[in-house]
């Protein structure tokens, strides 16, 4: 069974990699190395004994993913990473996230077309939702209009592939997923974002290493117990498990509908303070906090109903906060050790 895995060296590509070829699967990833390294692959291999196919091209390329496809005919399904992903980026560059995330992924539905591939679980996102009137958020919640291009690109992104499964053999699911945090248990793999890095976690961790002079926390004046704002953050290794459950829930035939959609987080909601927290009272490290205005396109609060995933697909986040805060540092620690 061949797996197309796109943006499989990346952070929560990798992880899952890992998580398909213990189970058996043949991987075969195409990236361009835009926010990854090459090393990555050696990595996977190191942890599951095996190294996936790797191609690297950029996928809005509709040229070389059609010649891809042709080359790999005997791809059984597709779990759709690759995009463009940092919402204060977004903001600023929205056509880089239009072209990058919407045109690649045109490309791949038309691969599918015309090479009758049947599967496809796409990795959406929480952003969907805005801020939602309702907290913790259903599947069944508004879709609303976006607080950032990158968001707004997962929601046309939902759109085209619905569009598309209503027409034709095509059947997806959905993954709306919040915050992954943390790295695999081996410190082997882990989130290694290129140049400063956009999303808290790595932030915090570099910070502690000595690679960023202080934290910067975006904004202390949302409407929340601390002021700062709150996301539902779940552990990449967790998350990648989710996505191997839900490709095998389409080719074992258990899909209710040709399209399906689920919320995948822990159901808690932690502010930023209390990552921050929980990192220090992890490692023993103390962070220099600096208070900075808010970023442009982020939301105050959200985090996930997770009832229907932990029926449907047997699914439940099982890692604490404490548990990603340590697996992150470690990794950072690791990373440190070959800079030496």
């Amino acid at each position: 069974m061949k797996i197309l895995v796109t943006g499989g060296i990346g952070y929560i590509g990798s992880h899952t990699v890992v998580e398909l070829q213990a189970r058996g699967y043949e991987v075969v990833i195409v990236d361009d190395l835009s926010n990854s390294t090459i090393e990555v692959l050696d990595n996977i291999a190191r942890i599951s004994g095996k190294k996936p196919l790797f191609e690297q091209f950029d996928l809005t390329d509709a040229e070389r993913t059609r010649l891809f496809f042709k080359k790999y005919r005997d791809i059984n399904g597709i779990i759709h990473f690759a995009a463009s992903k940092a919402v204060g980026e977004s903001v600023e560059l929205p056509l880089k996230y239009y072209r990058n995330n919407l045109v690649s992924l045109i490309n791949i539905l038309q691969g599918m077309l015309d090479h009758e591939i049947r599967n496809i679980v796409f990795s959406s996102s929480c952003t969907v939702y805005g801020q939602p009137d309702k907290l913790p958020v259903k599947e069944d919640a508004p879709v609303r209009q976006a607080w950032s291009p990158y968001g707004n690109t997962k929601r046309i992104s939902e759109e085209i592939i619905t569009d598309t499964s209503k027409v034709t053999g095509v059947q997806s699911i959905l993954l709306r997923y919040f915050n992954p945090i943390g790295a695999h248990e081996t410190a082997i793999i882990g989130e290694l974002p290129l140049g400063v890095p956009n999303s808290l976690m790595p932030y915090i961790t570099q910070t502690a290493i000595g690679l960023r002079p202080f934290l910067r926390v975006w904004g202390n004046d949302y409407n929340t117990p601390d002021g700062t704002a709150i996301r539902d953050y779940l552990h990449v290794t967790d998350l990648a498990l989710a996505h191997v459950i839900a490709f095998e829930r389409m080719l074992n035939g258990k899909m209710k509908q040709k399209l399906e959609v689920f919320n995948l987080g822990t159901g808690n909601g932690f502010s930023v303070m209390q990552v921050i927290e929980s990192f220090e009272r992890t490692t023993g490290v103390k962070l220099d906090c600096r208070i900075m205005d808010r970023r442009p396109g982020d939301i105050e609060q959200v985090w996930a109903d997770t009832e229907l995933a932990n029926k449907e697909l047997g699914w439940k986040a099982g890692k604490s906060l404490d548990e990603m805060t340590a697996s992150a540092w470690k990794w950072e620690k690791a990373l440190a050790e070959k800079r030496k």
